[in-house]
């Protein structure tokens, strides 16, 4: 490996000098948002800054959610509060599915993604075709600073409209594609029914859908060598592929931690959870974001040489929320009565429909299989009555036997 295979220093340092230098980063930070956001003035108001500096403080400060994030943002719009830019420090605001609102800061490469550009492959002079919509979310922009970061120039094709695409390909002759890669394959398909060569697209970024094996290697056989990036509106990049593609390396700019879904409370290493990003720069200094994205951290480091630690990808959506005889039940309520039992080491609440009635059934590994189980399973019950307020039965299953999949509630009701 060379040099010249990174983006930066960054992500070839230490794992000891990362957690060091980032959790530095994070007190500043958590000083940020307790003096420059109303929101955070509020919920850190007991966090001392200087005493997070570990993993273990991390996750004794609160996850926000996007819930808590569109209910701020319809009292206190535009933004809820959350954000310490405004004026000339703001040049954009953008909306997403769900009434959510993020910023764009006046910062360069303000989401982060250039680092993702360069592992697959982007370099300063590239044209760039960025086929991320422009329109009210903000991809396309947040796709175009990373371009812009590396010195690339950019054509903002945005979506639709095949056959004119096709045809700007033609004369452009970009080497890099921005997109997603279902919509890659429309306009390579698309040229090949057109007879007009688009062969100058070399490599490409895709994200915002999953990216089968066999559509990747369709695209290979097509010329094009693409990467996943992971990345939402609301914390920027997340994490990225290398050329090796074992994995998803996470961005330098974040903390990432994977818990257990509806709480904040950090599952065991390689174990599937939820998301929980925290944002390392000001501007937009959101802590403990729950992404709602299920994955799960690999053991050990990418073969490509860069050092930070990495995800399975994407695996699901952490909201398992159901409706069990006209009452909800969600995750965190699931994670309150496992709580009140350390004799529990894992759980998953099993719902059927039995001779049309709704029935909920608590799967549970134990931390010891000489634990009076008897006398353990009257006490889960009740603490089911008492949190859920509805009646489930408990059975205990042998060690490593619940599957492996983030799911806290498994909802096997059939749909109709």
């Amino acid at each position: 490996m060379t040099d010249t295979d990174f983006f930066d220093a960054l992500e070839t340092r230490a794992p000891e000098q990362r957690e060091a230098e980032q959790f530095s980063l994070l007190t500043e930070q958590l000083r940020y948002a307790k003096t420059q956001t109303p929101a955070y003035t509020v919920l850190l108001k007991e966090v001392d800054p200087d005493v997070v500096g570990d993993r273990d403080a991390l996750a004794k400060l609160p996850v926000t959610r996007k819930s808590e994030l569109a209910q701020a943002q319809a009292k206190t719009p535009p933004l809820g509060g959350y954000c310490g830019l405004s004026g000339r420090t703001l040049p954009r605001v953008f909306a997403s599915p769900g009434a959510i609102f993020e910023p764009q800061g006046n910062t360069p490469d303000f989401w982060r993604i250039a680092r993702a550009l360069y592992a697959a492959g982007c370099r300063e002079g590239d044209l760039v075709y960025n086929t991320f919509s422009y329109h009210f979310t903000p991809a396309g922009f947040m796709l175009e600073g990373g371009a812009h970061a590396l010195g690339c120039t950019v054509f903002p094709a945005g979506t639709g409209q095949s056959e004119l695409q096709v045809q700007a390909l033609a004369h452009l002759r970009p080497r890099v594609y921005i997109g997603t890669p279902s919509f890659l394959k429309i306009l390579l398909d698309k040229a090949v029914d057109m007879d007009i060569d688009v062969s100058s697209i070399e490599v490409g970024l895709v994200s915002g859908e999953a990216l089968p094996g066999t559509l990747r290697e369709e695209l290979s056989e097509k010329g094009v060598d693409v990467l996943q990036a992971y990345a939402t509106a609301d914390v920027g990049l997340i994490a990225y592929e290398s050329p090796t593609r074992e994995g998803l390396i996470l961005d330098e700019g974040v903390l990432v931690e994977i818990v257990r879904p509806g709480t904040g409370d950090p599952v065991a290493s390689g174990e599937v959870g939820e998301v929980l990003v925290t944002v390392l720069q000001p501007g937009y200094p959101l802590i403990r974001f729950a992404t709602g994205d299920l994955s799960a951290f690999m053991e050990g480091v990418s073969p490509c040489g860069r050092t930070n630690r990495r995800i399975k990808g994407w695996l699901g959506r952490a909201d398992q929320t159901a409706k069990v005889r006209g009452m909800f039940v969600h995750p965190s309520q699931v994670a309150t009565v496992t709580s009140r039992h350390p004799e529990v080491a894992r759980a998953r609440l099993v719902i059927e429909r039995i001779d049309n009635a709704d029935a909920m059934t608590l799967r549970c590994e134990l931390t010891n299989s000489s634990i009076d189980q008897q006398g353990l399973a009257e006490q889960i019950s009740t603490s089911i009555r008492d949190v859920c307020k509805l009646r489930g039965e408990v059975v205990f299953t042998g060690q490593g036997t619940l599957p492996n999949d983030g799911k806290v509630i498994d909802d096997q009701r059939p749909l109709d």
